[in-house]
Parts: structure tokens; sequence; C-alpha cells
């Protein structure tokens, strides 16, 4: 029997699933990663927030995930007429 939280829940844990898989396949792309990188699952099934636990990182893959994000900031800037 699926209790009435997972019920309602359901597209968070999908949501979840895939943020996470969408997260990991950019970092992979832009030569990154965070080797923790996990859904909280646990935290979710108990409170019905599914949190995306980020963990632990080397400083060097940090430097890497910082770069790729201040590059996609600029390019951001100069496409948008925001």
């Amino acid at each position: 029997m699926t209790s009435a939280l997972s019920r309602a829940t359901a597209e968070q844990r999908r949501q979840a699933a895939a943020v996470l898989d969408d997260l990991i396949t950019v970092l992979t792309l832009g030569g990154a990663k965070l080797p923790s990188l996990e859904v909280d699952w646990e935290y979710g099934r108990i409170t019905g927030n599914y949190l995306i636990d980020l963990g632990s990182a080397r400083p060097l893959d940090l430097l890497r995930i910082v770069d790729l994000l201040c590059k996609g900031l600029r390019y951001e800037r100069l496409t948008h007429d925001d």
C-alpha cells in the first residue's frame, strides 16, 4: 500500500532524480565532478522535501566548477539584454 506522503511527493522524487542526473551530466561534460553527489532520499521520505546533497569535494574540483559557472555567467550577460 502506498502512503499518502509517497503519493503526494511522487513528482518531487522524479524531479530530484532528474535534476541529479542533469547535474551529473553537465558536470561531466564540463570536466568537473562532485564525488558525493546524491539525493537525500531518507530526509525526503521523512519530511516530503527531497534535497540534493552536494557532499564533500576537493578544492581542485570546486575550482573547476567555479570556473564553469563564471564562464556561464559571462556568456549569459553577453547574450541577454536584461
